[in-house]
């Protein structure tokens, strides 16, 4: 049996909400039922806050992202640690 639940919600936050849920490739409402199971099952509620670099971090990750799109600054493939130790020495 099913019912249907009316709530208030921020447009961008619905929006938001129904893209990323798209992204998955999931229903919306199959997420809000997952969220409300776990919520019967576990009474309490978390909250996280994503991580997000700090800039000078986020700039070195879009380089290393712009490298390895071109092929530059990528050390090969190592099958030991003695591989990898000569490829660093020389």
């Amino acid at each position: 049996m099913k019912t249907l639940i009316s709530i208030k919600a921020d447009i961008d936050v619905k929006r938001r909400a129904q893209k990323a849920a798209k992204e998955l490739g999931i229903p919306l409402s199959t997420i809000v039922n997952a969220y409300l199971k776990q919520l019967g099952r576990e009474p309490r509620i978390s909250f996280a806050v994503p991580l997000r670099p700090n800039k000078k971090t986020a700039e070195l990750l879009q380089r290393a992202s712009r490298d390895y799109r071109r092929g530059r600054n990528i050390s090969p493939e190592f099958s030991t640690g003695e591989e990898m130790d000569e490829y660093l020495n020389s």
